[in-house]
């Protein structure tokens, strides 16, 4: 999405920067409907027409948030790699997908709230780029499968299931640290452990 014009200068470069930093904390905290405009423009501190004037709309904003994380949320799928070791393939995507939740909560929350609402400004992407991976991968184990090299299971929900225990320390993180009675982030290095041992036991072919 073109948000300015094809020259721009270098502060309205950095303020559309500013724009979506601050976004990503309001819609993060507030989801899309209880964000406003004046609270994203008061968080970036500029004034509401300064902040219309890089993007016409509230939605303008998010769209342009979530259009740039889909291409982030999708890489570390993308690098599940046919010629590698089945298993430690699909750890590594776990670890990254858990190093992600540590790195990014913010957009893991943005993206999570933009589904709770029935993905109204991504659906194409979902039913588009994302799917079409999620199904490349998916034959990928099952010839994985196929071959012995990995225990057998439905891949797609193999695949859901890696983003529910990944993901959870994002979008729950209010919870896991209130469980957990910690403040520091140990507990991903913890959660990295188990989750290690849980996918190399469900996915070793021996047990399958």
């Amino acid at each position: 999405m073109d948000t300015l014009p094809p020259r721009t200068t270098r502060i309205q470069k950095k303020n559309v920067s500013r724009i979506l930093e601050a976004a990503l904390d309001v819609f993060s905290a507030n989801g899309f409907r209880g964000a406003t405009l004046e609270q994203i423009a008061r968080a970036a501190g500029l004034s509401k027409p300064n902040l219309l004037y890089y993007f016409p709309s509230k939605e303008a904003i998010h769209v342009e948030l979530l259009s740039g994380l889909m291409s982030t949320w999708l890489d570390p799928l993308r690098l599940i790699h046919p010629s590698g070791e089945p298993v430690e393939e699909l750890i590594g995507y776990v670890i990254r997908k858990l190093e992600m939740s540590r790195q990014f909560p913010r957009e893991s929350r943005l993206f999570a709230n933009e589904i709770v609402q029935g993905a109204p400004r991504i659906m194409p992407l979902i039913e588009g780029e994302l799917r079409e991976l999620v199904e490349e991968k998916s034959i990928l184990i099952r010839r994985w499968q196929d071959a012995g090299r990995l225990a057998r299971m439905e891949p797609r929900h193999l695949i859901f299931s890696i983003w529910a225990t990944t993901q959870h320390y994002a979008d729950f993180d209010v919870q896991v640290r209130g469980i957990l009675s910690e403040e520091d982030e140990r507990h991903f290095e913890d959660a990295r452990a188990f989750l290690e041992t849980f996918y190399r036991n469900a996915l070793d072919p021996a047990r399958g």
